[in-house]
């Protein structure tokens, strides 16, 4: 709404404004409450005392009041030293904190957060994050899709990696195999030393990040400017299962790609040969690999020139022929029985 931005709530948890005050406690009481109800009360998004329900997005649901305590709380032993004139109103929010949890019992008497929480914004993100990393003390577990990791994108997680290396953390990530090509990666692990370990597969499912098998994050939206913090036992268990699967399957970064015994075609192309013959457009190809359309199509190319295929369709018999589908083995084709220039 106009003329009421989040520059008039210059406020933190610990002192709310009057209408923040208001609308947080008719959210508690309710359970949840219509998003346009808080449009006018930007400070309680920002604060993250309100965020969208995951079953229902035009309506937010309230942090619970016993999580505001321990944010506050921690927020106070990390700022005690350096003013102590906030202790007052942090404890007097406190105060108030806890005489409104008091009049309404946690969800299934827990006194933990909620089991999936939505995190809208990519500051949300990283603090929840942070917050993770804090937390870890035995392995973190990544599903990373895409090709080559952009140096942007490493350095962005560097200082959660180099802390939990610090408390001697575990760290297994999934790429796939484009990102082997990627310098950038190559010098993260080397940074990162015996801490983590990195294996490779032709294609892996969406960005997955693992913290000791208890809490988990996945992206909410294409654009991974929202995110799902998951902390339900049955969902981190499964998530933990899906990513023990694919390690087994995958190829450790330091081992090489294995040969496919056809003369001139690469493992990418087996790959993309694979996926052709399941019927897939070339984009859809592209993304699940990590590489360009561009590429895509340059390797298609090449496929059927060395398989002596004149169209797509004849591109389809001969990828069959040569077990590239992957209903059976590939087979060797001799020289001359396809292109002329097959080698």
């Amino acid at each position: 709404m106009a003329g009421h931005g989040a520059d008039e709530h210059p406020h933190g948890a610990d002192r709310l404004c009057e209408a923040g005050d208001r609308v947080y406690s008719r959210a508690v009481r309710r359970g949840r409450l219509p998003r346009r109800e808080a449009e006018r009360v930007p400070c309680l998004m920002e604060l993250a005392l309100l965020h969208p329900d995951p079953d229902d997005m035009d309506w937010l649901v309230p942090t619970s009041p016993q999580e505001v305590m321990t944010r506050l709380l921690r927020g106070m032993y990390d700022e005690v030293r350096a003013s102590q004139r906030r202790v007052g109103s942090a404890v007097a929010a406190f105060e108030w904190y806890a005489g409104l949890g008091r009049q309404v019992p946690a969800p299934g008497g827990a006194s933990e957060g909620p089991a999936i929480r939505v995190l809208d914004g990519l500051a949300r993100i990283q603090a929840a994050m942070d917050e993770a990393t804090q937390a870890c003390t035995t392995e973190v577990l990544t599903v990373q899709p895409g090709g080559i990791r952009r140096e942007a994108e490493l350095s962005e997680g560097l200082h959660r990696a180099m802390a939990l290396r610090g408390r001697g953390v575990r760290m297994r990530d999934l790429y796939t195999h484009v990102a082997r090509h990627g310098h950038g990666l190559l010098s993260y692990l080397e940074l990162m030393g015996g801490a983590v370990e990195a294996r490779t597969l032709d294609e892996v499912i969406e960005r997955l990040i693992l913290f000791d098998r208890t809490v988990a994050f996945i992206p909410a939206n294409a654009e991974r400017t929202m995110a799902l913090e998951l902390r339900h036992p049955a969902l981190v268990e499964y998530l933990g299962t899906v990513f023990e699967r694919l390690w087994r399957l995958a190829i450790p970064l330091t081992a090489p790609l294995p040969d496919t015994g056809i003369e001139g075609i690469s493992h990418r192309e087996q790959s993309i040969a694979a996926l052709l013959a399941e019927g897939h457009q070339d984009a859809v190809i592209a993304e699940r690999l990590g590489i360009s359309v561009r590429t895509c199509r340059a390797h298609i190319a090449r496929l059927s020139e060395t398989l002596g295929a004149a169209s797509r369709t004849q591109l389809g018999v001969r990828i069959a022929q040569a077990g590239l589908d992957g209903a059976r083995p590939p087979v060797v084709i001799p020289p001359g029985r396809g292109s002329p220039t097959a080698r």
